[in-house]
């Protein structure tokens, strides 16, 4: 087992404290967004075997089925499937969707085949994975997640009275729901743009004062007053709207699988997903939207958003379910003098310790965690985990 030393990335939308607080260092005044815990090329982990740090990516190239074990291998081939993260985000990130696993190798082939570098801002596919993934929250976190009913969002939308959206209300009122959404959507990400800056200004400001009523949707009106603030003008304020507003709890999460748009909006969680980095983006951001590719991936249908709250098994082990294989997150609540706990040796894992203090026993000894520590255990090698504190689990489902 190997402690990992861990990148932390700067973006713009980063909290300056969250994370820092969680590793107990001072703040440096610049934004701390995503801490990254995995192999990831972009920013891969570091362990020390006796020889000076080296990339997890690195040593896992040396020996796949060592690190991660054959069954891994042979179903996610020789890299470890997920990355793992903390993520701290203080102002919203952009809405955007992933695709499956065919659209992803589909689309990577066809931008292989045109030629696309693989650095141009307008390229869509990075690799020829998809990219599920789940966040759990470790303080109360705000988001967006999936459709909200076609009749709902006519409704938040017409309660706005901007002349503007009165023919998207019209068209969710009045089509199916699978048609109507993705009319308005495409609607709006097409509008003209100084038209839209306009209706963004407009439906901003009722959103403003319509969040600070007492009502049902305040709290989604707020939300979407504070989004117009940091992205003013862009149509993705209008395309959140339509989207659910989700607050989770500490300790509740959610799965977003292919084709649910969806935006972190603020707050502290555990993030993990597929190693991949194939995103398509519906607004919020400056980067290249390629509606006609988005439009292929999304999925158009409404759905109130799955809260996942931890299932515990007689171990003690609490775990998210999701339907996929390349990642598996669970936590351990460990209080001081209760017994420890063995970890099924059967695949590569990442230890997070969120709170307190624990250890990890195995055969070369015994290796602590504080608060934002990490570890990687690899495939057939036993631990031991006790102490008195939180560890999420990172693993793969095989």
């Amino acid at each position: 087992m190997d402690r990992l030393v861990n990148t932390v990335r700067p973006y713009a939308w980063g909290s300056t404290t969250a994370i820092p607080e969680l590793l107990g260092v001072r703040p440096t005044g610049e934004p701390q967004a995503e801490m990254w815990m995995g192999a990831h090329p972009g920013a891969p982990s570091r362990v020390d075997r006796g020889t000076g740090p080296v990339a997890l990516s690195e040593v896992i190239a040396a020996d796949p089925e060592g690190e991660l074990g054959a069954d891994a291998v042979s179903l996610f081939g020789p890299q470890l499937p997920f990355l793992l993260k903390v993520l701290a985000a203080a102002s919203p990130l952009s809405l955007q969707v992933h695709p499956d696993l065919k659209q992803a190798k589909e689309g990577y082939a066809d931008e292989e085949e045109r030629g696309v570098p693989a650095d141009a801002p307008h390229r869509n596919y990075k690799d020829a994975n998809h990219k599920p993934e789940l966040i759990c929250a470790l303080t109360p976190f705000n988001g967006l997640c999936g459709f909200r009913d076609p009749n709902e969002a006519a409704e938040l939308l017409a309660a706005l009275e901007v002349d503007s959206l009165k023919p998207y209300v019209d068209i969710l009122h009045a089509h199916p729901e699978s048609h109507a959404l993705r009319e308005v959507l495409t609607a709006v990400l097409t509008a003209d743009p100084e038209a839209m800056t306009e209706t963004v200004r407009q439906a901003a400001a009722a959103a403003e004062r319509l969040g600070a009523l007492d009502g049902p949707h305040a709290p989604a009106y707020a939300a979407y007053a504070s989004i117009a603030q940091h992205y003013p003008g862009d149509p993705g304020v209008i395309a959140a709207m339509l989207l659910n507003f989700v607050t989770l709890q500490p300790g509740e999460a959610l799965y977003l699988g292919a084709g649910v748009p969806h935006a972190y909006l603020d707050g502290l969680g555990v993030e993990i997903m597929a190693n991949s980095d194939n995103v398509l983006r519906c607004g919020l951001t400056p980067k290249h939207v390629d509606v006609p590719e988005l439009l292929r991936v999304v999925r158009f249908e409404s759905a109130a958003p799955a809260v996942l709250r931890p299932e515990a098994d007689p171990s003690g082990e609490e775990l998210y379910t999701t339907p996929i294989g390349e990642f598996r997150l669970s936590r351990h609540v460990l209080a001081d003098g209760a017994a420890p706990r063995p970890l099924p040796a059967t695949g590569p894992q990442i230890l997070l310790c969120a709170s307190g203090e624990v250890s990890l026993r195995g055969a070369d000894g015994e290796l602590p965690l504080t608060r934002g520590q990490s570890a990687f255990v690899p495939a057939g090698e036993e631990a031991v985990l006790g102490g008195d504190g939180t560890v999420f689990r990172a693993t793969v489902t095989a």
